[in-house]
């Protein structure tokens, strides 16, 4: 899967700026997690708090960037980032949700008050934008009273590095070993 080509609106010295997922994503591999909203308890008390504590060994582990992203405006993302102590993990807004949208990530939180939100999820993106894993909670569906919190984990995205890792040096073996099978024969 491809992730969808959408813009994203920060502000920087007053100045209103456009980025696109390109801009952001390409040539980057990336661990991206999407949560219900800034300020809400299990991001706040946990996730974001446990992304930046993992960052370190989430970027040894051959990822160039670390972000999180909600369907909140900037101005709400940085304040949730700043009121955490957020230096390491790159928080972005999705204001409008086309993102969200686009990652079939949406879903309707009206009977909390919430309105459109992003369902909890990890992914891993290759420089290409394509997802090289995902770790989506379960039960995702619109007007969801439970918040699970076990699929898009630090440890689960970390384990995943080490799977693609593995598969990885396992088809660079295959494949050495088929060239020098090729030149024996």
């Amino acid at each position: 899967m491809n992730i969808p080509l959408t813009d994203f609106y920060r502000f920087e010295n007053g100045e209103l700026v456009t980025e696109t997922t390109k801009d952001i994503f390409l040539g980057k591999r990336t661990v991206l997690f999407m949560v219900p909203g800034a300020f809400t308890p299990t991001c706040s008390e946990k996730q974001l708090p446990e992304f930046e504590a993992a960052y370190d060994d989430i970027i040894a582990k051959g990822i160039d960037q670390v972000i999180c992203m909600a369907i909140n405006d900037d101005y709400v993302m940085q304040a949730w980032g700043k009121s955490l102590g957020i230096e390491k993990v790159r928080l972005i807004g999705d204001g409008n949700g086309h993102f969200s949208i686009g990652v079939k990530a949406a879903v309707d939180k009206s009977n909390l008050g919430y309105g459109a939100r992003a369902w909890r999820l990890a992914l891993v993106l290759n420089e290409n934008g394509m997802v090289e894993w995902a770790g989506v909670e379960e039960g995702k569906r619109d007007n969801a009273t439970d918040d699970l919190y076990v699929d898009s984990t630090p440890a689960r995205v970390l384990d995943a590095l080490d799977q693609i890792d593995a598969a990885k040096a396992q088809a660079a073996a295959a494949e050495t070993q088929a060239l020098l099978d090729a030149t024996e024969s």
